[in-house]
């Protein structure tokens, strides 16, 4: 089956009782077994059936599995945000005395995660031009854990060749692990660019709505040892499990995520383009999809034709910025990405305003930028509300 079909019509794990064709929302804790020997199988992980819903749960695995058949991963862990995700990720390979080498173009959650928490924990972080691949080497030594990074940075923009990445890391014998929250995994195939674990922030493209948190953890299935310290150690001592109803949203997002994104990829490309063009002398578009973006042609190789629905544009100033913003009358003033309504952003002010200036300069997010998250609305009327909150 394509992935469209198969995102809808993936069969279920078990049969409910009632044939619902929507895997109902499972809200419960605690599951009966029919004897004591069942129910030890179950929590040493040997049969396969949910024992508490901390760490399992029907309506969840329900997800997983979906999200396991569009990728053909080793395994997916469903988790109650994108950070967790992340943070679980990260330390599913990391230890005191290792580092990580990662970008300072990673978002603000994640660089506070890497350069305060973790190094609490006497995990070391470098920080590297993650697009120069002899910088990346050097960075890179025996006591390094992982590369990581974003597939699309958000706010700059960044590509780095994930080829070229992966040739380093496993040179090491560590992964290769990529935020791919930018352009949907339906759309991708980081495995075969040397990606060995995906992290996905699903309260974005999946959810859709903006109805629910969560996170996914993709794993390729090619670093020892990874899925069971995530399924047998972090999932039951960290209990960051998604939950059944956030699940169930996320399951019905996922279903029409093919439909949805294809609208705003189409929607953010035919913005940028028309931003370009005809408002030129007024502001500056970034966006990977436009030809003379410098990124251009590696996302396009790396990603596909679409280039997702994260339009960045820089006006003169940071007080220009907030004119801008306060003039919208159908783009909303919120936080998220991906959502079926369009949104607005004041990254420096915002996402990265609890850092100091000094730093936000170095992580090169500049105060005359607004990040857009481009809906499901009509170009016309997007590109109508951009041109009227200039005038």
């Amino acid at each position: 089956m394509k992935r469209q079909t198969q995102a809808i019509h993936n069969p279920y794990h078990r049969r409910d009782a009632y044939d619902a064709l929507a895997v109902p929302v499972y809200n419960q804790v605690a599951f009966e077994f029919d004897n004591a020997e069942q129910m030890a199988l179950a929590f040493t992980n040997k049969i396969d059936a949910p024992d508490y819903g901390r760490v399992e749960n029907p309506t969840v695995i329900n997800l997983e599995r979906r999200v396991l058949a569009l990728t053909g991963a080793k395994s997916v862990s469903a988790l109650n945000s994108g950070m967790a995700a992340i943070s679980n990720t990260l330390l599913g390979v990391a230890e005191a005395g290792r580092n990580i080498v990662t970008s300072k173009h990673v978002f603000g959650n994640t660089y506070a995660l890497l350069t305060t928490t973790l190094q609490r924990l006497g995990i070391e972080t470098r920080l590297v031009d993650l697009t120069n691949i002899k910088e990346v080497e050097a960075a890179t030594d025996a006591n390094t854990c992982c590369i990581y990074l974003e597939i699309v940075t958000n706010p700059q923009q960044e590509v780095a060749d994930l080829t070229e990445l992966a040739r380093v890391a496993h040179k090491w014998g560590i992964p290769l692990i990529a935020d791919s929250t930018a352009i949907p995994f339906t759309e991708t195939n980081l495995k075969a660019l040397g990606v060995d674990i995906e992290v996905v922030s699903s309260t974005k493209y999946l959810s859709g709505g903006g109805t629910s948190l969560g996170g996914l953890i993709i794993d390729y299935g090619t670093t020892p040892g990874f899925t069971e310290r995530i399924k047998l150690e972090l999932l039951f001592n960290l209990g960051a499990y998604m939950t059944p109803q956030a699940a169930y949203m996320q399951t019905l997002g996922l279903e029409t995520l093919n439909a949805r994104y294809r609208v705003q990829a189409a929607n953010a490309q035919t913005l940028a383009e028309r931003m370009q063009h005809e408002l030129g002398d007024r502001l500056t578009v970034n966006y990977v999809g436009l030809a003379d973006n410098p990124f251009h042609e590696l996302a396009t190789r790396q990603f596909g034709p679409t280039a997702g629905a994260m339009v960045c544009i820089d006006l003169d100033s940071r007080e220009a910025c907030f004119r801008f913003i306060d003039r919208l009358k159908l783009i909303h003033r919120a936080t998220n990405l991906f959502d079926n309504r369009s949104l607005a952003i004041h990254p420096a002010s915002t996402i990265f305003g609890n850092f100091t200036d000094e730093q936000v300069a170095a992580m090169d997010v500049r105060q005359t930028t607004i990040r857009l998250s481009i809906g499901l609305e009509d170009p016309d009327d997007l590109f109508e509300d951009i041109k009227q909150a200039l005038a």
